[in-house]
């Protein structure tokens, strides 16, 4: 009796491997690493001179990590947020535009309904237009092993929308998200359905869970998707209450990390190539070997 296996594989739609290499150019992407605090101006201020420093050293793609214009406790957050959303995206958009790259402001709190915020990641191109925002879906109520318990959820509101991608004739496909959405693989095959090349992970990983997980986890996502990773962090005390564990970093499609910002405040800088990208997919083509896909 023959097997209806190999028919029904044959019927699945084979999603392509997009290849950009005639389109997309060769260039240096950074991941800031900062050591954020209750303080917006602060935060700010050391933002921009991240940013300045990477754009000396020839970033034209910059991403700031989750938090980036406040981290503290949770009341004060909120009882901000309208002044830190509006002074970030401002700031965003400055930025980009007078240093004429794109920049991604890994995550800010936007007030919604019901007195809580969106975890809100934008993506501001070099003229200073929005290109794309993306709401945090994934929220960290964990209870850590440390004894530490987070409960994003209470001053959070879950995002409804699937996380985009961007497409960029000169950076490539880029996709978003936010820190703890890096636990759910689905997501990220859903960017790279969507054609994805390059993931945004900008995070504040805790310090306890960030030294056993934080890179395993961006390898695996960058590895399983044959995508660049680009992950912004944020590093140190910030309150009393909160430590984070750093080591912002880029990694290719292979998994190899190529750069990584240790535990300090700096950037990882790193190049984004067209036809890495292209040699990677070619030598090891998993996505196209898929089988089991909605």
């Amino acid at each position: 009796m023959r097997s209806a296996r190999p028919e029904a594989i044959a019927a699945l739609p084979i999603f392509p491997v997009i290849s950009k290499v005639e389109v997309m150019k060769s260039y240096l992407a950074a991941a800031v690493q900062m050591t954020s605090v209750p303080d917006l101006q602060r935060n700010l201020s050391q933002a921009e001179e991240l940013i300045d420093l990477a754009v000396r050293q020839g970033a034209d793609l910059i991403g700031l990590p989750e938090n980036f214009s406040f981290l503290g406790e949770e009341n004060e957050k909120l009882a901000q947020a309208t002044h830190i959303a509006e002074a970030s995206e401002k700031f965003l958009k400055t930025m980009a535009q007078r240093f004429q790259v794109s920049i991604l402001g890994g995550g800010f709190p936007v007030p919604v309904e019901n007195g809580k915020v969106y975890n809100t990641a934008l993506l501001v191109g070099p003229n200073g237009d929005e290109l794309v925002r993306y709401e945090k879906v994934h929220l960290f109520d964990v209870n850590v092993p440390d004894g530490n318990t987070y409960q994003e959820s209470v001053t959070v509101l879950a995002g409804l929308k699937m996380p985009p991608v961007y497409p960029s004739k000169d950076l490539g496909n880029i996709g978003l998200s936010v820190c703890y959405d890096v636990r759910f693989p689905e997501l990220y095959r859903h960017l790279s359905q969507m054609g994805a090349e390059i993931f945004f992970v900008p995070a504040a990983f805790t310090a306890y869970t960030g030294k056993d997980h934080w890179q395993v986890l961006l390898q695996a996502r960058a590895i399983e998707n044959t995508c660049y990773v680009i992950a912004p962090a944020q590093t140190g005390r910030h309150y009393a209450l909160r430590q984070t564990h750093g080591h912002a970093m880029i990694i290719d499609p292979w998994g190899t990390v190529l750069a990584d910002a240790g535990d300090q405040a700096g950037v990882a800088i790193a190049p984004i190539d067209p036809a890495r990208l292209d040699q990677v997919r070619r030598q090891m083509p998993s996505l196209q070997h898929r089988v089991f896909y909605s």
